[in-house]
């Protein structure tokens, strides 16, 4: 009987030590899913050479911090997730990031918490961007910015070898008439600065003032309307991206639906996570967590 109970409570004690682990093991690595990286796999060629399709890649979300969100579990369909960050690391010029797509409704910016994309960022806030001859420029810098080389194979292309949908470009307005080869120049507005607007440059930055103050823009005669009320001036509450995909010929990027805002930004490509190489199968070890550049 002694003996039976010596081994009831050597079970128990193991038990309990195991469940311990199991617990603390499995709380650590939710921890690490939330605040710190994340596995994605990439579906399209957008992103080539850098990440060939189908390759899957890990994420750090270090940078530009974890993302929170608050109403997560009441979120209902059409209401905007309200986002918190962690502290974090700022974005940089190429940096490859991952983040909600911002068009479930092209009438409007929302976070479509189902669609990741995969693209560069060529402009960060405060930055002028603008595309000369399919090179990727932005005002007072010298940076080489995404794949230089898909860009020069663009130049070299005539403009009638390109369909008129992919050949123009956001805002899609006669007013600016910009293009895959010849677009901009953008500014890309940066958190409490104020623009001042007119019924011009509000055609680039409605849609990202109505995500913000989640009222109706609108323009009658000169003037601009945020709900019933003239605006002049508009301070930014969030910071702005441009996004590009490498291969310039086929990538759905701000190109064609504008600016990108800090809360869609899921993290920052940090690796090539997979072994096999996609077009053969086989194991490729000097694929495995090769370093996005």
């Amino acid at each position: 009987m002694k003996e039976i109970k010596h081994k009831l409570k050597y079970g128990l004690k193991n038990l309990l030590q195991w469940t311990l682990v199991i617990f603390f093991t499995s709380s650590l690595a939710i921890i690490l899913r939330v605040f710190v990286f994340a596995k994605f796999s990439i579906p399209t060629p957008s992103m080539e050479p850098s990440i060939k399709a189908g390759e899957q890649v890990l994420v750090s979300k270090l940078t530009p911090g974890a993302r929170i969100i608050t109403n997560f579990f009441t979120l209902k369909k059409g209401e905007v997730p309200e986002v918190k960050r962690m502290p974090g690391f700022s974005v940089k010029r190429n940096e490859v990031l991952i983040f909600n797509f911002p068009y479930s409704d092209w009438q409007r910016m929302s976070i479509d918490m189902n669609v990741f994309y995969a693209k560069r960022c060529v402009a960060i806030p405060g930055d002028t961007f603008y595309i000369e001859n399919g090179i990727y420029k932005v005002t007072q810098s010298s940076d080489t910015l995404g794949c230089y080389k898909n860009q020069q194979y663009l130049a070299e292309r005539k403009d009638n070898d390109f369909n008129s949908d992919i050949y123009n470009c956001f805002p899609f307005d006669t007013r600016y008439s910009w293009n895959i080869k010849n677009f901009g120049p953008l500014y890309v507005p940066r958190k409490n600065e104020t623009l001042l607007i007119d019924t011009l440059n509000i055609i680039l930055y409605k849609k990202l003032i109505e995500f913000e103050s989640r009222k109706t823009i609108k323009t009658k005669a000169m003037h601009v309307l945020m709900g019933d009320s003239t605006i002049q001036k508009y301070t930014f509450t969030k910071n702005y991206y441009f996004m590009a995909g490498d291969f310039v010929f086929d990538s759905q990027d701000s190109r064609y639906w504008g600016l990108l805002s800090e809360d869609h930004i899921v993290g920052k490509v940090a690796f090539v996570w997979n072994i096999k190489d996609i077009s053969t199968g086989k194991t490729k070890w000097s694929d495995f967590l090769k370093k996005i550049k």
